[in-house]
């Protein structure tokens, strides 16, 4: 079904070599890695000197929804901000049920609007559309490049290299700066065959996924898509797939286009932004993965994470103990709070009975995959009984197609319920399942809680994903688990199904404000109660003292475990009050150790002569055998901070909040035998901390409470020493060297941490 190669190789045309063969026929390999699709786009929005290792990336686009882009605009506007140099899309897709929070959701929209105006920029109103799909319609050109603060900013399959980012990001590209980065490997995704009628993009990215997440295949790499395979699939299949590649952990995705991508911008009014997009010689890939779309099946990723997946056909037949596996990683995580999560209770009556059917959002709530589950439950009852199912467009656009077209009348007979564009479901803010209940979804991510349950209070439910078809066939059965190709598929009303979309503009043209290239600086910004700045943020002292105030020894912590997404999405403008919620679902007690520890850095920052302070800072020294304090009466040099250990850090959301409210709560670094995401890092050192990595018996031997002493932590930042000497002291009084690095830090970054923040960085620069 799906082949890994981790081999370079050689592409021309239809032929596929690997790279002693075609150096064997003469192939300029440095020539031919030069070739990919990849290498072309990147090359062309690269503002580095020739010969500069690391890339400085120039993009055409920006795009932020409204949980991200009050702080980006905050932020930039205290480094300087004057203008958006490049069309900056905000959407409000996440924070639209403005019922939660009071008055706080509809005052960051107001933000946004007066940001649009002030700075020229897109501001597209709640409801109207989700992010992604925005961008798909409005904004997408071949070969061009777009950086979001989503992590799921992928529009490889309309010829765009997009990439998912922190907010910091996003500011450097408004204020002029680059995004700096190494060169990426880059991974031919080969397609060939065709799939099969039931068979949807969720089921091919969920198989992908399961291929390469756990070996880290893709890891920060370019996937590109290419194969006889491509011409037969639509581009909103395409884009199905696409945007699913962000759980693979890549850095970016991009396709070949052809006359299907030129047809769908000539839908949106946009037929000048068409450019075909194909290998122009050989072309050399560092890996390959061949898919072949024939033996792709329908999938389900169980919970808790899109790489869980299995065929929905194995699951059924083995319910009983594949569902005991999740049940088992719930105990792990959850511990008594798992106690409700009777998985294998769902199994009666032969079948494997689901509670809720969610099609939703980026992945699913597409013209065609909505269209195809109103097909499949025209004239069919979802039934009266616990099973619900609820289906959101992903545009106003796409929804008046499909009460155009019939769909709509379709799926509300049958019993589901329309709603408007909304990111909710995906991430916690919609459609929170009932205590114990199991949800399928075609939407993004399956994380532990990141539907909306709460297990610290006794509230756990889980959730897998699928594709809309197979949801609207479980849907069509009352709820019990069944793969779309069970279906009948040259049955009338299946077989003859219109995919023909028409795309209605004036939605957007009456709606949605475009102000980029005309500003109106005399434009006051609209500011609510909730709407904070940053507090401020020292520059790195000479030598840290951190105390570890968690140890997280899971396999991979998300982003969510991180900073939960659902219930603090109203918070996302006013650091303090979110900050409260730091770790809150995977260590409740690390918020009161951090501002244990940061109320010392306040005393010292008050009074650097403080007695007990500095006693206390020297023998913590002493026992490291250092004498950094013999001499001094102060701590001017020293600084106090948090930090955590967790051994693979920042899987999934672009959220620059998992790293700032760590900062907020002084923090000053996280340790790591390595990190999930390059975006996850780039947040810590965007937020002035310091990303370090360590050994993994760290993970064996580092507990709560210890101490982590760093001296001359900033020289060794400020020379790019590739070791830095550290020591743990334990509670015990015994001390350990340890080895730290921060690998690859390029000299922004360097200067970053060294000022503390990126806003100082900005401040110190317009100083100079």
């Amino acid at each position: 079904m799906i082949e890994l190669i981790s081999n370079a190789v050689v592409i021309d045309g239809n032929t596929i070599r690997s790279a002693e063969e075609a150096r064997a026929k003469g192939v300029d390999l440095e020539a031919a890695r030069k070739n990919s699709l990849s290498a072309r786009i990147l090359a062309a929005h690269n503002t580095a000197p020739e010969g500069e290792d690391v890339l400085r990336v120039r993009f055409d686009a920006l795009a932020s929804h409204d949980i991200t882009y009050v702080g980006i605009i905050q932020t930039a506007r205290a480094s300087g901000l004057t203008e958006f140099p490049v069309p900056y899309a905000l959407t409000n897709c996440h924070n639209s049920l403005c019922a939660v929070g009071g008055t706080i959701n509809e005052d960051d929209h107001l933000f946004g609007l007066a940001a649009a105006q002030k700075y020229g920029g897109i501001f597209v109103p709640p409801h109207l559309a989700v992010i992604h799909q925005y961008v798909r319609e409005m904004m997408t050109k071949c070969g061009g490049m777009i950086l979001g603060s989503d992590s799921h900013t992928r529009y490889g399959a309309l010829g765009v290299m997009a990439i998912g980012e922190g907010g910091p990001e996003l500011v450097k590209q408004i204020l002029g700066k680059t995004y700096d980065v190494a060169n990426p490997q880059k991974i031919a995704v080969w397609l060939e065959g065709a799939p099969r009628p039931g068979v949807g993009p969720q089921d091919v990215a969920l198989a992908l996924i399961a291929a390469v997440f756990k070996n880290g295949f893709v890891k920060n790499k370019v996937l590109e898509f290419m194969g006889p395979g491509v011409e037969g699939l639509s581009v909103e299949y395409r884009c199905g797939i696409d945007v699913m590649t962000t759980e693979t952990t890549c850095l970016s995705s991009i396709w070949t286009t052809d006359g299907k991508v030129r047809q769908y911008l000539e839908k949106h009014g946009r037929a000048d932004d068409y450019a075909e997009l194909r290998l122009e010689g050989p072309a050399c890939y560092d890996g390959l993965i061949r898919i072949n779309l024939d033996k792709i099946v329908p999938m389900i990723a169980l919970p808790f994470h899109p790489s869980n997946a299995y065929p929905v056909a194995e699951v059924a037949k083995h319910a009983s103990e594949l569902l005991a596996q999740v049940e088992d990683e719930a105990r792990k995580q959850f511990g008594d709070a798992a106690k409700g999560l009777n998985l294998c209770g769902k199994i009666r009556d032969g079948g494997l009975w689901v509670d809720q059917g969610i099609i939703a959002g980026c992945a699913g709530g597409s013209f065609e995959n909505i269209t195809l589950a109103a097909a499949i439950l025209d004239g069919k009852s979802t039934g009266n009984l616990a099973f619900s199912l609820s289906v959101y467009p992903a545009s106003e656009p796409q929804g008046l197609a499909l009460v155009n077209n019939g769909s709509t009348a379709k799926l509300m007979a049958a019993g589901a319920v329309l709603k408007n564009a909304f990111c909710g479901p995906c991430f916690g803010a919609g459609d929170t399942p009932a205590h114990g209940a199991l949800s399928i979804r075609h939407t993004t991510r399956n994380f532990p809680n990141r539907e909306g349950s709460k297990p610290a209070n006794g509230q756990l439910s889980a959730v897998a994903l699928m594709d809309a078809r197979s949801i609207a066939a479980t849907a069509a059965n009352g709820g019990r688990l069944t793969p779309a190709t069970d279906l009948d598929w040259s049955a009338p009303g299946l077989a003859d199904v219109n995919l023909d979309y028409r795309f209605e503009p004036l939605i957007y043209h009456r709606r949605v404000y475009n102000g980029f290239g005309n500003p109106k600086p005399e434009v006051p910004l609209v500011f609510g109660p909730n709407i904070a700045d940053w507090p401020a943020m020292s520059a790195l002292p000479d030598h840290l003292l951190l105390q570890v105030v968690s140890v997280i020894t899971d396999p991979v912590t998300t982003t969510d475990e991180l900073i939960p997404s659902g219930e603090t999405s109203s918070l996302r403008s006013n650091p303090l009050k979110l900050a409260e919620y730091t770790l809150s679902r995977k260590d409740p007690g690390y918020v009161e150790r951090a501002k244990a520890v940061d109320l010392m850095e306040k005393a010292r920052l008050a009074n650097a002569a403080d007695p007990e302070l500095v006693a206390r800072a020297r023998a913590l020294f002493a026992l490291c055998g250092l004498d950094i304090l013999q001499g001094a009466a102060d701590l001017k040099n020293v600084g106090l901070g948090s930090t955590i250990f967790a051994v693979k850090p920042g899987d999934g959301s672009a959220r620059e909040q998992a790293a700032s409210c760590q900062k907020v709560l002084g923090g000053w670094a996280n340790l790591a035998v390595e990190y999930a995401t390059k975006r996850y890092r780039s947040n810590l050192i965007n937020w002035g901390m310091l990303p370090f990595i360590g050994d993994a018996d760290l993970a064996e031997t580092l507990q709560v409470g210890d101490w982590l002493a760093v001296p001359d932590v900033r020289k060794a930042v400020k020379d790019a020493a590739p070791t830095i000497l550290a020591y743990v002291v334990r509670e015990s009084g015994k001390a350990e060297q340890i080895a730290l690095t921060l690998k690859d830090l390029t000299d922004d970054e360097r200067q970053i941490i060294l000022d503390g923040c990126l806003i100082n960085f900005y401040n110190s620069t317009r100083k100079q």
